[in-house]
């Protein structure tokens, strides 16, 4: 498949361009990414980028109130944001014609947000019944917070993205404007577009409506490595809930962390979970849940593209009449055999062929592409890895698999969290 074209240019303050040209249709997703999530922030004001995120939409004086989603969806388009641990992205989809509109409203926003204290009063209020409904009221969702809290006790993954509660009682809207004041500026921001467009007069548009948006100093980055396990870590979450849970962690790298020249190893992870929950004939699926029956649900997750080193997750839910403690042991034997028996050429090749349609179909989208791009460029890697992604799983070995998992999957590197219902009233 013939490589699209994309070009990257750095105006004079700073601010990063990525653009792809995708001229299947005569639209454009317009990004913008700032380099600011969970991970920035500490104690006393964690959730401050997710609510900052939420006051972007409260208006500036040219634009007041709901003007930017007025105005652009007065233009056939639709526009939201997203906050992450290492990232707070804004995006606009949008007829290609119209892209000076987003660019416009966009650079905006960057330099003229309004931040009133009636507004804030009432959006924070919006942010904590999120945090209520998607958090406090769900079990696996407070299970998952807790077992990061206890699987990053000193890194940067510790504290969720919507905050602790008692933080967002105690937030005030002094604290957003210093935060949007140190963190949103253009050189600290990546634009990306992709679409019906020129690249080359994507720049001089950029350079139009950004260009003149002074650099201001950002804080410098600080090492934000978690302290080595030296052990097993296990809780239990007991509150009220219809079913068990359990979530199983191991320590290990990303891209951004493996050891130098040891990059393969992360792609035969990403094989690894493919192998284990890639659909109905993975392996988990097979012998877990139609094969022993053991599990209701079993799944594995692992995130290549994080910053920091983080967790190779398992989760599941035993079936009925099995409990979490019978459903470890046979999840743990499925690693055993990872680790004792090579993966046959077949069964690679299967994952393989799976992990590439879905890179293939991913690319179908152009939203989907300008988010690769933008995380790529925000977490401190290249927009180029999303070109190589294939290239770089169609090389990995059975060999490389069985040495990954013995590495990195053992004892010393878990963190487990069950979920114990407790009787619902």
């Amino acid at each position: 498949m013939e490589k699209p074209v994309t070009k990257e240019h750095k105006l004079d303050n700073g601010l990063n361009i990525v653009v792809r040209e995708d001229h299947r249709a005569p639209v454009a997703v317009a990004q913008i990414w700032y380099k600011v999530g969970s991970t920035y922030e500490v104690r006393g004001i964690t959730g401050i980028s997710h609510a900052l995120e939420h006051m972007m939409f409260q208006g500036t004086p040219t634009l007041p109130g709901d003007g930017f989603a007025i105005l652009i969806s007065q233009h056939g388009g639709r526009n939201n944001a997203f906050t992450g641990d290492d990232y707070t992205a804004y995006y606009e989809e949008l007829d290609a014609s119209n892209l000076p509109i987003s660019f416009q409203a966009e650079a905006d926003r960057m330099t003229n947000l309004v931040l009133s204290p009636e507004a804030f009063a009432k959006e924070i209020q919006v942010v904590i019944e999120e945090r209520r409904m998607r958090t406090d009221d769900n079990p696996q969702s407070l299970t998952w917070e807790r077992f990061m809290a206890v699987a990053n006790p000193m890194g940067p993954y510790h504290h969720p993205v919507i905050g602790w509660q008692d933080d967002l009682d105690q937030m005030k809207i002094e604290d957003l404007r210093a935060w949007y004041e140190r963190w949103y500026v253009p050189n600290n921001a990546t634009l990306v577009v992709v679409g019906d467009v020129n690249a080359d007069k994507v720049f001089e548009l950029a350079e139009q409506y950004f260009g003149k948006i002074p650099a201001r100093p950002i804080p410098p980055g600080k090492t934000k490595k978690e302290i080595p396990s030296l052990g097993e870590k296990r809780i239990q979450v007991k509150i009220p809930a219809k079913l068990p849970y359990a979530i199983w962690g191991f320590d290990v790298p990303t891209l951004k962390t493996a050891e130098k020249d040891k990059e393969s190893e992360i792609y035969a992870l990403v094989l690894a979970s493919a192998l284990l929950d890639g659909g109905e004939s993975a392996r988990l699926n097979r012998n877990l849940i139609r094969g022993s029956e053991i599990a209701a649900s079993v799944g594995t997750y692992y995130d290549p593209f994080k910053p920091y080193s983080t967790q190779f997750i398992f989760t599941g839910i035993p079936s009925e009449g099995h409990d979490v403690e019978a459903l470890e042991k046979k999840l743990m034997e499925q690693i055993e055999i990872l680790k004792d028996m090579l993966v046959s050429p077949e069964e690679l090749q299967k994952a393989k062929n799976q992990l590439l349609a879905q890179e293939i179909f991913e690319k179908d989208s152009m939203s989907e592409q300008a988010t690769l791009l933008g995380l790529l460029e925000t977490v401190g890697l290249s927009w180029h890895l999303a070109d190589e992604f294939s290239e770089k799983i169609k090389a990995v070995t059975p060999e490389q698999i069985r040495e990954v998992v013995r590495k990195y999957f053992q004892p010393k590197r878990l963190t487990v969290a069950e979920l114990v219902p407790e009787k619902i009233n």
